[in-house]
């Protein structure tokens, strides 16, 4: 039975997003959806263990799911006066062609359809993230800095407008793509940001979610060959590389300038590079591109004293006037203490805070430290990473922070 249950487990933690968007595309309805996404997962644990593991698990599930929403419908149909309504969405349901062989494409549908313009620009991402992604209402609000109370209105808002307008479930035509790229690029970029780097727990990765993320980006990326597609796909292949380097075999965060670049994955940084250079040569690019271009200069350097710092601040500059944020300004900062020293980025990084903005972004204040740290400035150094401590809700993160206090005690 456990050997069973922790199949189970395992095909609930791999695919279970996917089986609900196939499962929203067949019963138009997401709370529907959901009911019959956990019911399947309820009988698989017994059925499983009387018949053994179906070839095809995810198939089975949408199958078993897919009943089970039909089983909902009569119930309610027998009780509700709403019972011509319940009836006619019951046969509808019963008589829609089912082969399984569409589920390969749902989840990028489910995003276009999360993405949709007649949605609010604010519920759009939270929606993804919660239905595409499995992210906690909670752990989206830490996202976002935002209350969970407030991301939940949003995403059940949502819901109901995808309801009630009827919103369709596909990926739209090619003369409506383009004005609706924005969203989706925002949205796999942030789903993969969440695997590549999460925003609370006990692991720094969640490889789940960064490989389901380049797996929409190489859809969208047959759908739609872009610049920009090409850019944040190049920039999650560039970034996904150097994941195996990012930890050492205890868990323990390591920092790029640390990292054996031996364990970097080769492959895929030569298809990122290689997709960076055809988005640049279109001269078309934008965001994506320029941050792609980056990762793509750290990718080249044999060593973290061969990094181009030059060329990465001057691609900062560029991206700023793009996107002025002052994240990327952070970024940029790091880069400039790179080239120029550790006082220039620390000017740099007080004049943010100084505006007020980063104050509860952690990484702002561990960056403030360290550049303190190499200066010799002590105190300030334990003041800004006891303030990072306080920001940051990943382990490895608060480990390191840990070590570096130890070190200046």
């Amino acid at each position: 039975m456990s050997e069973v249950r922790a199949r189970v487990e395992q095909v609930y933690r791999e695919d279970s997003r996917r089986i609900l968007a196939t499962l929203i595309r067949l019963l138009g309805d997401f709370d529907l959806a959901e009911e019959a996404l956990h019911e399947a997962f309820f009988v698989a644990v017994e059925r499983w263990q009387r018949d053994g593991v179906p070839d095809n698990p995810r198939t089975w599930l949408v199958s078993t799911g897919r009943f089970k929403a039909i089983d909902v419908l009569r119930r309610r149909a027998r009780f509700k006066a709403s019972q011509p309504l319940l009836l006619a969405q019951l046969e509808e349901l019963e008589q829609a062609d089912w082969s399984g062989e569409d589920v390969e494409d749902d989840r990028l549908r489910l995003i276009f359809t999360c993405c949709h313009p007649a949605l609010a620009a604010d519920a759009q991402v939270p929606l993804t993230l919660r239905e595409v992604c499995d992210l906690t209402t909670e752990e989206i609000a830490r996202a976002f800095l935002s209350a969970p109370a407030a991301i939940a209105q949003r995403i059940v808002r949502a819901k109901a407008k995808i309801r009630d307008a009827k919103i369709p479930y596909q990926v739209p035509g090619l003369s409506e793509l383009p004005e609706r790229l924005d969203s989706v690029l925002r949205v796999i970029y942030l789903v993969f940001n969440e695997g590549y780097s999460a925003s609370v727990g006990a692991e720094l990765t969640r490889d789940e979610l960064t490989r389901e993320a380049i797996r929409l980006g190489r859809l969208l990326m047959e759908l739609l060959p872009e610049p920009e597609v090409m850019g944040l796909l190049a920039l999650m292949l560039l970034h996904e590389s150097r994941r195996p380097a990012r930890t050492s075999p205890g868990g323990e965060l390591v920092l790029l300038d640390d990292q054996d670049r031996s364990l970097w994955d080769a492959g895929l940084m030569a298809e990122g590079c290689a997709l960076v250079e055809r988005a640049l040569s279109t001269r078309r690019f934008g965001p994506y591109c320029l941050q792609a271009a980056i990762a793509a200069v750290h990718a080249e350097a044999s060593s973290a004293a061969q990094t181009d710092w030059q060329q990465i601040v001057g691609l900062y500059d560029v991206l700023l006037r793009a996107v002025p944020s002052p994240v990327i300004e952070l970024n940029r900062a790091v880069a400039v203490a790179k080239r120029d020293g550790a006082l220039a980025g620390l000017l740099l990084i007080e004049g943010i805070l100084g505006r007020g903005e980063l104050q509860d972004y952690h990484l702002a204040h561990s960056a403030r430290a360290e550049f303190c740290r190499q200066l010799g400035r002590v105190e300030e150094a334990r003041a800004a990473y006891q303030r990072a401590l306080q920001l940051t809700r990943l382990e490895p993160e608060r480990r390191f922070i840990e070590g570096r206090l130890r070190e200046l005690d």
